[in-house]
């Protein structure tokens, strides 16, 4: 039997370049090797402020982007976590064997309540790394395709099912993370210290799925390089680097590769070629985001399909959960 991948993408802006080469673009390559569950993981972005009507409308451009990219529902479960209510049981079924501690050591917590402090953050943020487990937990997931960022609550969801499985019974399979070597962090065009984000403070640092060629062009004939000289992959030289890894997996050419293509030339001849590579790739997924948009019955037509075969396979889970733990009759 195929082992089993998980993983997901909050709705809550437009999927940007560094999505899809930290994950998107990893999801398409995987969902021939693993039997895949690609969720939308609406119920984590409820833990902010947000409207409502919005987060409908992300969740449908999530699905589109999904598509567009190259999952296909006939080897992806491909569905919307809030339809499947079975997460929701076993994140409080796990958060009765998660720790505070635990869960006040997680720097994703520390950093989105830095701004208000502790005390006013919900329950929800504090809590979320516990459903992150269930999402995973409940499809017997042997591999979770992370970033950096995500490392530390994919560890708390190891240390989960095996205080579970201790505790009640061996059920619970214990995920291994999967980080890509190059590219699991894309950094901003502007600063290449920073990760880019939807929330950049210059809209020049980031490349959205939907950005028209023309915008696509100026970005990255706009972005910062290093005061030395040549196309050379090297942490000394971190903007440069930042974009020969876009351009690595624009093409898939080597580091090497590409330094011997551009040896002698400067950034403009770079950065003109890399507008294109960029181009080629994220023009026909525009394309088909916007198509599939104008008409959502393609969309619903897999999200149905994808929830039901996610329900299903949760709630076996969630029989046998509810049995080790003495719950129910």
């Amino acid at each position: 039997m195929k082992q089993v991948v998980f993983s997901g993408v909050k709705p809550t802006s437009v999927p940007h370049i560094g999505n899809y080469i930290g994950a998107l673009k990893q999801w398409v390559e995987m969902q021939s090797q693993y039997k895949s569950y690609f969720c939308i993981v609406d119920e984590h972005s409820i833990n902010a402020a947000y409207d409502p009507k919005e987060l409908r409308e992300r969740s449908m451009i999530i699905a589109a982007v999904y598509l567009a990219c190259g999952l296909d529902p006939a080897k992806s479960t491909l569905f919307i976590q809030s339809e499947v209510p079975q997460h929701m049981e076993l994140a409080w079924d796990l958060m009765n064997i998660a720790k505070m501690g635990e869960l006040s050591r997680m720097t994703q917590f520390k950093d989105k309540s830095e701004k208000g402090g502790t005390q006013s953050a919900s329950l929800g943020l504090f809590g979320y790394p516990v459903l992150m487990a269930a999402d995973i937990l409940l499809y017997d997931t042997n591999v979770v395709p992370v970033g950096e960022d995500q490392l530390q609550h994919v560890e708390l969801t190891r240390v989960l099912a095996r205080r579970f499985n201790e505790k009640f019974s061996d059920i619970f399979v214990i995920p291994q993370p999967l980080i890509q070597k190059v590219g699991a962090r894309v950094m901003s065009l502007q600063d290449a210290s920073k990760k880019m984000s939807k929330s950049d403070d210059s809209v020049m640092g980031t490349i959205f799925l939907t950005d028209s060629d023309d915008d696509i062009r100026k970005k990255i004939m706009r972005a910062v390089t290093d005061t030395a000289p040549g196309v050379v992959f090297s942490e000394k030289k971190p903007a440069v680097a930042n974009l020969m890894t876009i351009y690595h997996h624009m093409t898939g050419q080597s580091m090497k590769e590409i330094e011997k293509a551009f040896e002698g030339k400067g950034y403009g001849d770079f950065k003109k070629d890399l507008a294109e590579k960029v181009v080629a790739t994220v023009s026909p997924i525009r394309s088909k985001i916007t198509d599939l948009l104008k008409n959502h019955k393609e969309l619903n037509a897999v999200l149905d399909h994808g929830r039901d075969q996610a329900i299903k396979a949760a709630e076996a889970k969630m029989k046998v959960v509810r049995e080790k733990m003495g719950l129910g009759r």
